[in-house]
């Protein structure tokens, strides 16, 4: 069961800007990327829904808004890019 924890709008807008940033800079071909507003997970973590080119990801986001663990939930997600592969690339 998820729990809804209200998060404010910068909180809500600064989340989206950092996931948004981060597939676009570690991610081939980006040409959609659409997120659902976070929420509070079952173990109190930060988590986003979304969709990037229409593949499903989810992620959880560490108290400073960068990637904790991003779940890729379909096996047509874009290529993660070469020079992202054993280090994440800045976003």
């Amino acid at each position: 069961m998820i729990q809804k924890e209200e998060y404010d709008e910068e909180t809500i807008k600064e989340a989206k800007a950092s996931v948004t940033s981060y597939i676009e800079n570690n991610y081939e071909s980006i040409e959609q990327i659409t997120l659902k507003d976070p929420y509070q997970g079952e173990m109190g973590s930060f988590e986003l829904e979304g969709k990037a080119n229409g593949e499903a990801f989810s992620v959880m986001l560490n108290n400073d808004l960068t990637i904790s663990v991003m779940s890729i939930q379909s096996e047509n997600f874009p290529e993660k890019k070469e020079a992202c592969l054993e280090n994440i690339c800045d976003y």
